[in-house]
């Protein structure tokens, strides 16, 4: 009786103590999500504007993936917000609803890695094919460039929407609490995520490496500590640290193993930490990092102070 009683006292404990780390989690990082990302939309808004009044930001390919980099990282930063506050609450929705949210919420996820190996791409062609590089990025192309990624990425998820749905002949009339894991209802999907995100990494560090090797051979020849191929090899580097960030949301299939224990607030914490940190520092790196895009933001910051 005693070991009972002692039993439910550390019971009630600590479902006490999980409640107020709840309720303080909540409290303080909800609120600090939305204030970081009332100030990103700002960053954004800013970007897109000194992006829209100067032709020569909107006639670079660079400039122009950045401003996709962007618009995709705004949609990925909505959509697992709203998917967050929908698993903390047990929010149930059609599932063909829940597996377009996850589609383009996945998705997102993998475009922007994508988008950063392709201005790797163009820093390398600008410095190691200089003489064809107005000819090869174009506005144009990077146009279809960033069609052609969207394409690549959204094909896995609708090779897996065909296979659940015809394991799921209800699916139209199915409500779901949309987390990815409910959405596995036949294991070739896990196989077809598996083999996609294999294929995903494997190409984007191919392209890396590539790049940054290359670059670093022209620096190296040229001897020049301050050349802009030196330059390049070090933006190179700075997308590769872009995408290690960008891909930090992968790191919570590790840490759920490890503190199973609070599953309650664990969706905050994963979603602050692995997916707002990332995508909020992301553009600011880059931003801060191009000096002919500083140059414009600290003229645009001036004019408003002014």
């Amino acid at each position: 009786m005693v070991n009972s009683s002692v039993l439910r006292d550390n019971t009630t404990l600590t479902t006490t103590i999980s409640s107020r780390l709840l309720q303080f989690i909540q409290w303080t990082f909800i609120p600090s999500i939305i204030i970081g990302f009332i100030f990103f939309l700002c960053f954004i808004t800013l970007v897109f504007n000194i992006f829209l009044k100067n032709p020569t930001l909107r006639e670079n390919a660079r400039y122009i993936l950045f401003v996709f980099l962007l618009i995709n990282d705004t949609l990925y930063l909505f959509l697992g917000f709203y998917l967050m506050l929908a698993s903390l609450n047990f929010l149930r929705i059609p599932a063909p609803l829940c597996y377009i949210l996850y589609t383009f919420s996945s998705g997102a996820f993998k475009v922007t890695p994508c988008n950063l190996a392709a201005m790797a791409v163009e820093q390398y062609i600008a410095i190691c094919h200089p003489l064809r590089h107005v000819e090869l990025c174009t506005p144009q192309r990077a146009n279809v460039v960033f069609t052609m990624i969207c394409s690549f990425v959204m094909f896995p998820y609708v090779a897996e929407f065909c296979v659940m749905a015809s394991s799921m002949t209800n699916i139209l009339n199915l409500y779901i609490v949309c987390q990815k894991e409910t959405l596995v209802v036949n294991p070739i999907q896990n196989i077809i995520r598996s083999i996609s995100l294999i294929l995903f990494f494997i190409m984007i560090g191919v392209v890396i490496i590539f790049t940054y090797v290359k670059v670093m051979l022209v620096a190296t020849k040229m001897c020049a500590e301050s050349s802009s191929a030196s330059k390049a090899g070090r933006t190179v580097m700075i997308h590769a640290f872009q995408i290690l960030l960008c891909t930090s949301p992968l790191l919570t299939t590790f840490t759920q193993a490890y503190t199973s224990k609070w599953p309650d607030f664990l969706p905050t914490v994963h979603f602050f930490v692995f997916t707002y940190l990332p995508r909020f520092l992301n553009p600011i790196i880059y931003g801060i990092r191009d000096e002919l895009l500083r140059h414009y933001i600290k003229k645009s910051l001036s004019g408003y102070i002014c």
